[in-house]
């Protein structure tokens, strides 16, 4: 498909409900983009606002998000009016931070000693009867998958299981099936809340890529680059996870007569265990700016990603600094050696260049790889989910173009 096709598919599905012309007390379309970090970007490009600026709120929205692509593409070719996007999508937030609760963002990049609370994203885009268009792209942390990852990494450098630790959780802790059910919950209450703020607008929500491979037994234990330590077997459960998670998003979606866009059947096969030219997503070291942490923080332990790599996981890591009371992992310490990547594991993969200080960074624009100008080389960054989009995700083709019908 056309890079310029690609980008359109989206901006048909917008403007299939908005009016004919626009609200009474504008000009402009009013399209908000409410989310996580899959909506808000995190690395995808460059940081919105700009590193210093002093309207940065903590929330890592990027260019070459989608919204910030689409907009790109509305504004090239606008639908007989402008229109005016909104996005207060926010890194790490959760189902409740979307109309209900404050957020208290949690970026490495650029960061005071801490952040300030940001109102719900609902408040801060002024959703109103003059809104024409919400996006919601969210659910991921509420799970949170990231935190499950996590769980899952630290059994994985047992022995331990991530599918019996969830589906029979020990006493106290949220299972599977009842962290599901709470989604569902949630889910219902934040489109409730969207659609009495935004009562005439069309509101479109979007699901989670394919993060995990198809067959578990693509990731190479070890690799940093990759899952670490989460066996195969506990893969292919997580994948079956997010794709409960992409379910239940769509069934509330229906239910409320809203569009929910699947961005996960296009990107089958780009998952975070394929070779860096087909991956659309990092494991937990992976290719970031120069300005995103390079250590991974483990229960106990602070783990730095080999070069020339960033961490991608910052609900891992938090930091760039290493907190209070942790031991600092060295490469001859057990842990750090029992997550080395096995021969065949790095044979089958292409090799970071350990001299290299610049490179020429592939991003995903529209749904087609460009090459950006010759940028810093990272060291291994992280972001707000335990495992993050390197480009933004081939999620506005074909699917979309057929809920546009």
């Amino acid at each position: 498909m056309a890079p310029r096709m690609t980008r359109l598919a989206l901006a048909v599905v917008l403007l299939t409900g908005m009016p004919a012309t626009a609200s009474a007390t504008t000009d402009a379309y009013q399209w908000a983009a409410l989310g996580d970090s899959y909506t808000a970007g995190i690395f995808v490009g460059d940081p919105l606002p700009a590193l210093g600026d002093p309207d940065r709120d903590g929330c890592d929205r990027t260019t070459n998000a989608y919204p910030d692509l689409v907009n790109q593409e509305l504004a090239e070719f606008p639908p007989g009016n402008a229109v005016e996007l909104a996005d207060f999508s926010c890194g790490g937030a959760e189902i409740r931070h979307v109309a209900q609760d404050d957020q208290r963002p949690m970026s490495p990049v650029d960061a005071p000693a801490e952040w300030p609370s940001v109102s719900p994203q609902a408040q801060r885009a002024g959703l109103s009867q003059d809104t024409d268009v919400v996006t919601i792209g969210v659910g991921g942390n509420s799970l949170p998958f990231g935190g499950m990852l996590a769980k899952c990494i630290e059994l994985g450098l047992g022995g331990g299981s991530c599918r019996e630790h969830y589906e029979n959780p020990p006493a106290g802790e949220e299972g599977i099936d009842a962290k599901i059910a709470r989604i569902q919950s949630e889910y219902i209450e934040v489109l409730a809340a969207v659609h009495d703020a935004a009562p005439t607008a069309k509101v479109i929500t979007v699901g989670y890529p394919a993060v995990l491979p198809q067959d578990g037994s693509d990731c190479a234990l070890g690799d940093w680059r990759e899952l670490l330590a989460i066996g195969h077997a506990d893969v292919d459960w997580l994948r079956g996870v997010l794709e409960r998670l992409n379910g239940t998003i769509a069934q509330v979606s229906s239910f409320f007569g809203d569009r929910y866009v699947d961005v996960y059947s296009s990107s089958v096969g780009h998952d975070a265990c394929q070779p860096t030219d087909e991956k659309w997503v990092e494991g937990l070291c992976g290719d970031a700016a120069d300005y995103w942490p390079t250590e991974i923080q483990l229960p106990g332990l602070t783990v730095p990603c080999p070069l020339p790599t960033a961490t991608t996981s910052a609900v891992l890591s938090g930091r760039s600094q290493s907190p209070p009371n942790r031991r600092r992992a060295s490469a001859s310490s057990p842990a750090f050696r029992a997550a080395e990547p096995t021969a065949s594991a790095t044979s089958r993969k292409s090799a970071p260049d350990p001299e290299a200080s610049t490179r020429n960074v592939r991003r995903w624009s529209g749904g087609r790889c460009t090459t950006s100008p010759t940028v810093t080389k990272p060291s291994t960054a992280t972001t707000p989910i335990a495992i993050h989009q390197r480009f933004t995700p081939h999620l506005l083709s074909e699917p979309v173009l057929g809920l546009a019908s």
